[in-house]
């Protein structure tokens, strides 16, 4: 039987999700990213997930889940030992709405920061009120989180799991970018307590890692060759955070794309 594999980029924050929840449980798998997936996708990926974003889980049967949220449940439902959500219905309901505050609207902060200072879609003045908000909405979010963990060890509740790892490479991120919890606070105690965990901590060093290398992919953009997706809450918030003419800038000179429509000739990739 194939080893289980996971398709990836380390700096996905979804894919580290995913890979959080299963060095936790101790599952062996392998990481691959897929070719091209800056250009848009080929092929050979769509046929593991058509919407050909990352992560996408392949099974050791062969099957094939995409979606970061799927694919965290399949984990916990395929290896439930140990368990990574709560066993209460309403804790368990709590911890998924952290996941999807962060999946939907925390991240596109920090995709937007990348836009700015690794693929340069913005310069001088409007990069300085992009980043602005940037950091007024980090610093909302951080707020958000510190009051989830209340007087918690973990925003999970009794155990580390689901939404602590929906959250934890979102504020690593965030840190990277110079915007850091308040010292001595709940929130700065609850990121040192996660990444001493061996499975937090080489999820995160991983994606800081990758970032070797980034400072060549602004020209890569401009000549047409790395083209990044523009979807949902990620347009959302380059629009609402003062961005409309990045997006009208990247339309006329093809250097983002859209999510994959599932026609035969159309390829994306997240």
């Amino acid at each position: 039987m194939a080893k289980l594999t996971l398709y990836e980029h380390p700096l996905s924050p979804y894919a580290q999700k995913n890979k959080m929840a299963l060095r936790e449980k101790e599952i062996d798998f392998e990481c691959l990213t897929p070719d091209a997936i800056g250009t848009g996708g080929v092929a050979a990926f769509l046929e593991i997930n058509p919407r050909a974003e990352v992560p996408a889980l392949v099974t050791e049967d062969g099957t094939a889940i995409f979606d970061s949220t799927i694919i965290f449940d399949y984990i916990e439902e395929r290896w439930p030992s140990p368990p990574l959500q709560p066993q209460d219905p309403a804790a368990r309901a709590r911890a998924r709405m952290i996941e999807d505050v962060m999946d939907t609207q925390y991240e596109a902060i920090n995709w937007g920061l990348g836009e700015i200072h690794f693929f340069k879609r913005a310069e001088g003045k409007l990069a300085e009120t992009l980043t602005g908000n940037a950091r007024r909405q980090t610093e909302g979010f951080f707020a958000y989180l510190e009051n989830e963990l209340g007087g918690s060890e973990w925003l999970t509740g009794p155990m580390f799991g689901r939404a602590d790892m929906a959250a934890l490479p979102l504020v690593a991120a965030s840190m990277s970018f110079g915007f850091h919890p308040q010292k001595s606070s709940a929130l700065e105690s609850w990121v040192n307590r996660a990444m001493q965990r061996p499975s937090a901590a080489q999820t995160v060093e991983e994606a800081l890692a990758s970032r070797t290398g980034m400072e060549h992919v602004a020209e890569a953009v401009k000549q047409g060759l790395f083209k990044r997706q523009y979807r949902d809450h990620r347009l959302e918030w380059m629009i609402k955070s003062g961005g409309m003419e990045v997006v009208t800038h990247g339309i006329e000179t093809g250097t983002i794309r859209f999510a994959n429509d599932f026609s035969n000739d159309d390829q994306g990739a997240r």
